[in-house]
């Protein structure tokens, strides 16, 4: 699964590993985000990663930390960065840009939105590359803005070695703009083999070869995924 994984690890950092790279996230490592965004891509790559127990997320010492330890890649959920930028108005874009001095971040989990990206870009002086996955099938869709994938309010396109669609109730392709659910194609090399134990939810999470995500959104004209929401609760 790791091995699958890269291709979208290195696509939202922006082509990891290169000179001077070192990783960090406020993310649990229990949680796939944490794990298989940063921490085994950096053990792989042999990239440092910055570990640090938050018992709740501190913006002004997650900059700390990241002026302290020289990070030059992050991955931070969208909630997180908007504590951040809450916190961040005492420093002009010129004094944070000098407290942390980002390569690249990801950013995942929930939509990221176009004023945090907007924010990212003048703030940060990066631009936050959104990603899309699951636990059970993590990271498939991906921005990386130093190849001119981006677009704002989009979570990015498909990830080189998955076939992700929006589907219809049926399994079939929805055209471009309308709406669905955001499917991807089995086999894949990051997908989950099944729940643990439960062969009847395992089966309900697949429409034909489509592993569902039960989130909803539809695909643009030029191949950029939008999320709009989930189909449950």
């Amino acid at each position: 699964m790791l091995l699958g994984h890269v291709p979208g690890v290195q696509m939202s950092l922006e082509f990891l590993p290169r000179p001077g790279d070192c990783l960090w996230t406020p993310a649990d490592w229990a949680w796939a985000g944490g794990l298989l965004n940063i921490l085994l891509p950096g053990l792989y790559f042999g990239v440092p990663v910055v570990a640090r127990k938050f018992e709740r997320f501190d913006p002004d010492a997650a900059l700390d930390l990241m002026q302290r330890t020289g990070v030059r890649n992050a991955f931070i959920p969208p909630t997180a960065l908007r504590m951040l930028r809450a916190a961040a108005p005492k420093d002009s874009p010129k004094d944070l840009r000098r407290r942390v001095n980002l390569r690249s971040m990801l950013s995942g989990g929930e939509a990221l939105g176009a004023v945090t990206l907007a924010w990212g870009r003048e703030a940060l002086g990066i631009s936050i590359n959104e990603i899309y996955g699951q636990s059970e099938c993590n990271l498939v869709i991906a921005s990386c803005n130093a190849i001119g994938v981006s677009k704002p309010g989009a979570i990015g396109r498909a990830v080189p070695g998955h076939r992700t669609a929006i589907i219809a109730p049926d399994g079939s392709l929805c055209a471009p703009g309308e709406p669905g659910q955001i499917a991807i194609a089995r086999p894949d090399p990051v997908m989950f083999l099944g729940y643990w134990n439960k062969p009847e939810a395992t089966a309900a999470k697949f429409t034909g070869d489509w592993m569902t995500t039960g989130d909803t959104g539809f695909a643009d004209a030029d191949g950029y995924f939008h999320f709009t929401g989930r189909d449950d609760d």
